[in-house]
C-alpha cells in the first residue's frame, strides 16, 4: 500500500473514532452539532454516522425539539452494544454485575461460596458466571471480558495475589479464573478497582483519598487522574495505619491498625449486631449504647482522614459497603471533627459518598474492558 492509501485510511479511523468519542461523551447529540464542534465536513460526518449505525454502536432515536426549522434526530450510542462483567471475591461470597458502556449496572447478584485455594472453588466460581450469563441470556459476542477483584495487593502485571492475608489468597493466579471461562480475564486489587469506579464517576477529579468501607477497611489515593499504586503495589493501603499502638490486633499481625476500628466487621463486632440490623435501630436514636458505638466510629475515621488530609491535600470519598448508610449529619459530624484544631480546613463539598454499596468493587473492575472497548472505536 502506497503512503497516500494509508494516510486516507489513517484518516479515515481517525475521523470514526472522534464521532464515535463525541457522541458516547455527549450521550446525545444532532449531526449538526457534530458538525459544528468537530469541525468537520457535513458528508464526512455524515458517512461516519452511517458507518457507526450500520456496525450497531450507535442509534437515533427520537428528535430534538425544533428551533423554527426542521427538528433534528437525536443521536446517541447504543450502551448495551457490548458488557463487560465485574466479579468482587470476598471470604465468605462473591459479587457479580453486568455493566454498559456508560458503566451503569445492569444486573447484580451474590453467591454465597467461601474462598479456599482449591479446583473445586475456582470451578464453582467459573460455573456461577456462566450460569449467570445463561440466566440472563447475554450473548456471548457482546461480552467483553470478565474482570475480578479480590482482596490482596496484586502484582504489577496484574496477574497475582502477592500478599493476601485477609483471605489467605496470596498465590491466587489470573489463570485460576482464565483456564476455565471462555473470555479475557483481568485481575485487580478490590481497592483499586472501587478507586476507579469513583475515578470514573467523577472525571473531573484530579487527586482524591479512598475510603472504602466494606467487610474489611480498604484504600486508594488518586493523583494525576489516575491511581497510585506505588513501588510495591501498596499505595493507599490506609487500613493499616496504626492509630492505637495498644489497639485490637489486626490480621496483619500489629494492633492498632484503622481496619480494626473503621471496617464493617469491626463495626458489627461493637454493636454484636448484622450492619442490616445496627442502622435502623440506630436511625431511631434510642439506644445510647448504639449511638455511642457510631460516634467512636466516626470519631476514628475522621481521625484518620484529618491526619491523611496533610499529606494529600485533596477531596474524601467514602466508597464501598458502609457507603450508602451515611447520612448527611453523619457527614456534617466527620467534617466538624476532621476541621477541629485543624490549621487546613476542608470543605463540605471535599467529601464525597459513593452511591454503589458493597458491588463498588465488583463495578470498578467491570471498567477495565469497558474503557479498552470505547479507546479502541
Amino acid at each position: 500500500m502506497n503512503e497516500k492509501g494509508f494516510t486516507t485510511i489513517t484518516l479515515k479511523k481517525i475521523n470514526k473514532s472522534k464521532v464515535y468519542q463525541y457522541v458516547y461523551k455527549k450521550k446525545q447529540t444532532s449531526k449538526l452539532q457534530i458538525v459544528q464542534d468537530l469541525q468537520m465536513g457535513l458528508s464526512t460526518v455524515s458517512q461516519n454516522l452511517n458507518l457507526l449505525e450500520k456496525e450497531g454502536l450507535i442509534e437515533r432515536n427520537g428528535y430534538f425539539d425544533s428551533t423554527g426549522g426542521r427538528k433534528a434526530q437525536a443521536i446517541q450510542i447504543v450502551s448495551d452494544f457490548r458488557i463487560s462483567i465485574g466479579i468482587g471475591i470476598l471470604k465468605n461470597m462473591f459479587h457479580i454485575t453486568t455493566v454498559d458502556l456508560y458503566g451503569n449496572s445492569i444486573c447484580t447478584d451474590t453467591t454465597p461460596v467461601p474462598y479456599s485455594n482449591t479446583v473445586d472453588y475456582y470451578d464453582q466460581v467459573a460455573d456461577n458466571i456462566k450460569d449467570f450469563i445463561l440466566k440472563n441470556n447475554y450473548d456471548s459476542e457482546k461480552i467483553l471480558g470478565i474482570s475480578i477483584a479480590t482482596q490482596g495487593i496484586i502484582s504489577p502485571d496484574n496477574t497475582t495475589v502477592t500478599y493476601g492475608s485477609i483471605m489467605n489468597n496470596t498465590g491466587m493466579n489470573l489463570e485460576d479464573f482464565s483456564r476455565r471461562l471462555p473470555y479475557p480475564c483481568h485481575l485487580e486489587h478490590d481497592s483499586k478497582a472501587a478507586a476507579y469506579l469513583e475515578l470514573w464517576n467523577h472525571s473531573d477529579l484530579d487527586s482524591a483519598v479512598i475510603f472504602l468501607l466494606n467487610r474489611n477497611l480498604g484504600g486508594a489515593i488518586i493523583t494525576n487522574h489516575a491511581i497510585h499504586h506505588g513501588i510495591s503495589m501498596h499505595s493507599g493501603s490506609i487500613e493499616h495505619m496504626c492509630i492505637n499502638p495498644d489497639g485490637p490486633l489486626c490480621y496483619c499481625g500489629n494492633r492498632g491498625c484503622l481496619e480494626t476500628y473503621c471496617s464493617a466487621n469491626s463495626l458489627e463486632h461493637s454493636a454484636q449486631l448484622p450492619v442490616k440490623e445496627f442502622f435502623p435501630l440506630l436511625r431511631k436514636k434510642n439506644s445510647p449504647y448504639l449511638l455511642q458505638i457510631w460516634e467512636d466510629y466516626l470519631n476514628h475515621l475522621a481521625f484518620a482522614m484529618k491526619n491523611l488530609n496533610m499529606v494529600i491535600d485533596a477531596p474524601i470519598i467514602i466508597s464501598g459497603y458502609l457507603a450508602p448508610y451515611f447520612t448527611q449529619e453523619d457527614i456534617e459530624y466527620l467534617l466538624e471533627r476532621i476541621n477541629s484544631a485543624a490549621p487546613f480546613k476542608l470543605s463540605r463539598e471535599h467529601i464525597l459518598v459513593g452511591a454503589h454499596g458493597q458491588y463498588t468493587p465488583a463495578i470498578g473492575a467491570a471498567l477495565f474492558f469497558v474503557e479498552q472497548f470505547i479507546m479502541s472505536i
